[in-house]
């Protein structure tokens, strides 16, 4: 299928892209087109490499184990704490926007 691609093909498929992408965009679409090779190489690889570690919901529960000496939290407890982490992480996110909404009218006013 791709044998007949030589170089001036190669060259006008490279040229192509960088039209239709942008210098500046080619390194994030390199990036994440390496990290989904990676994602895609480690479910491929399958559960032959998972076999000698644990999974890593079983690491957390034995690492919180082992520190506070009773039983591994359960699924919901780690859900509802995960949930709350991420309202506090929105409501902050809330704030700061607040703030820099509140510093760009007052330097717009200071200004003009």
């Amino acid at each position: 299928m791709f044998n007949n691609l030589g170089g001036p093909t190669l060259l006008l498929i490279l040229f192509i892209v960088l039209l239709l992408f942008g210098a500046p965009k080619l390194p994030a679409l390199a990036k994440s087109l390496g990290q989904s090779m990676k994602i895609l190489k480690k479910e491929v690889g399958g559960d032959g490499e998972k076999g000698d570690e644990k999974p890593a919901a079983e690491s957390v529960a034995a690492d919180a184990s082992a520190q506070s000496g009773s039983t591994a939290p359960s699924v919901e407890d780690e859900l509802a704490k995960a949930k709350a982490e991420a309202a506090a992480a929105r409501a902050e996110a809330e704030a700061l926007r607040a703030a820099a909404e509140k510093r760009n009218e007052d330097d717009a006013k200071s200004g003009s």
